[in-house]
């Protein structure tokens, strides 16, 4: 077997296989093949590829925790800024995201004082952020 009918075989249905015999016999009409292989056929600007976005959020209360699960859960990377919610409300925010990137196979990483990052699966984070700095400036604020 050729090299050409090995990609023949592979990249062509039954219908397709059809049209192209019909063809090397040299048939005079093959306008119904033809309309029969076109439906396998699919316009690459009809395959939309889902949007790269980095939501920012700043919670002000545990309710608007469901809002940045969802964006997770679109596959979008969630920055999230704690600061302006009470110490234990921001602690159960941290363990409900914590759960749902769990669930999703995601990752959440802490990018300063009270500031994470909550990614789905699809997205790669590379590089680390001195945690000395961090720390001091959590023991300052009482996180």
């Amino acid at each position: 077997m050729s090299l050409k009918e090995k990609f023949k075989n592979f990249f062509n249905t039954d219908d397709e296989y059809e049209y192209i015999e019909e063809v090397e016999k040299g048939e005079p009409d093959n306008s119904h093949l033809k309309q029969k292989s076109n439906q396998n056929v699919v316009s690459l600007s009809a395959i939309q590829q889902p949007s790269s976005k980095v939501i920012l959020c700043e919670p002000k209360s545990y309710n608007e925790v469901q809002e940045i699960a969802d964006n997770l859960l679109n596959k979008r990377a969630v920055v999230i800024n704690l600061q302006r919610v009470d110490h234990t409300q921001a602690k159960r925010i941290v363990d409900f995201l914590s759960g749902t990137v769990y669930a999703i196979k995601g990752d959440i990483q802490k990018l300063g004082l009270a500031t994470f990052l909550c990614t789905p699966d699809n997205v790669d984070v590379s590089g680390t952020i001195t945690q000395t700095i961090i720390d001091e400036a959590e023991l300052e604020k009482g996180w």
